[in-house]
Formats: C-alpha cells, sequence, structure tokens
C-alpha cells in the first residue's frame, strides 16, 4: 500500500546540512554552517501579494535567532514572474523596504526538474507538501536536518502553527 503522509520514517540519505547553494552575493553558502540550528526555508518573491510576509519573517529571525532560527530566503521567479528581478536588485528591494537581515539565497526555480537540489530533496523526503505551490511556501528544518514540517504561503510566519512548532523543536 502507498501512503500519502509523511510518517517520519523517511530514511534520508543526505541531510539539508549535507547541500551549498549561491547567497545573494553569488557567494557559495556552505548549509553545513547551520548545523544544529532550526531552519525555516521560505522561496520569496519581490511582487506578491505574499510579499509584505517579509516582516513577518524578519521579525520571526530577530526573535528565534537568538535561541537557534535561522530564516534562510529563496528567491524564486517560478510563480507568476513576480520575482524578475536580478541579485542585487532583490537585496536593494529586501533590505530598502523590509530591512532584511536574514540569510538570502540567489534567485533558484523551487519546483519541477530543475529545482534546486534542496528542494528536490525536500520533495523526495517528505513528499509533496514540501514542494512550493506559490511564493513564500514554508518548510522548517530541525536540528538534525530533517524536515519537521512545511506550510502553505497562506500562513504567516508569526502565526502560532509556526511558532508552536519552532518553539517546539527549538
Amino acid at each position: 500500500m502507498i501512503s500519502f503522509f509523511n510518517t517520519g520514517n523517511t530514511k534520508y540519505e543526505k541531510v539539508f546540512f549535507d547541500f551549498k547553494i549561491k547567497n545573494i552575493n553569488d557567494e557559495i553558502l556552505d548549509l553545513s554552517n547551520f548545523k544544529d540550528k532550526t531552519i525555516l526555508l521560505v522561496n520569496v518573491a519581490s511582487n506578491c501579494g505574499f510579499t509584505k510576509q517579509y516582516s513577518g519573517l524578519q521579525e520571526l529571525y530577530e526573535t528565534y535567532n537568538p535561541k537557534g532560527l535561522v530564516v534562510l530566503g529563496i528567491p524564486s521567479n517560478q510563480f507568476g514572474g513576480q520575482e524578475p528581478g536580478n541579485n542585487n536588485e532583490i537585496k536593494d528591494f529586501c533590505e530598502s523596504n523590509f530591512n532584511i537581515t536574514f540569510p538570502m539565497s540567489g534567485k533558484y526555480d523551487v519546483k519541477g526538474q530543475n529545482a534546486h537540489p534542496i528542494y528536490l530533496w525536500a520533495k523526495e523526503n517528505y513528499g509533496n507538501s514540501a514542494v512550493p505551490k506559490w511564493n513564500f511556501h514554508k518548510i522548517l528544518i530541525n536540528k538534525s536536518g530533517k524536515v519537521e514540517d512545511a506550510f502553505s504561503s497562506f500562513t504567516d510566519p508569526m502565526s502560532k502553527k509556526i511558532i508552536n512548532k519552532i518553539e517546539e523543536i527549538l
């Protein structure tokens, strides 16, 4: 029988901390630098109805980073062409409009065959609920580097649902 629900029994061949990604400055970011941290991985876009969630993501980062949370923004132009800018434009937009200080990657695909390997890994190990359906989809990675939970774009970063789960695993 095939199960469509994550049972938590997935045998991970790799964990989140085994990957690398280019940051917004086009430098290699070794995710092993975040080992033993809790990660909220969010695909972001500058021209989306959910863009105001940047404020909540920054608040979440400021509140919980001292306790071990890292918010990692992954710009993507896959949903409605809502992230058309280059890395410098994205960085300037985030810093000037939302005072973003959490780490950001360069622009990547987050679904489909050309998705960054982190997203292919998340789908393989957690299932379709890890695949973004739109901008500001959130994947929570625990300190062991495994997917803990996933939240839709509609789930506000400062919602009780996300905060309670973060506090539970920090």
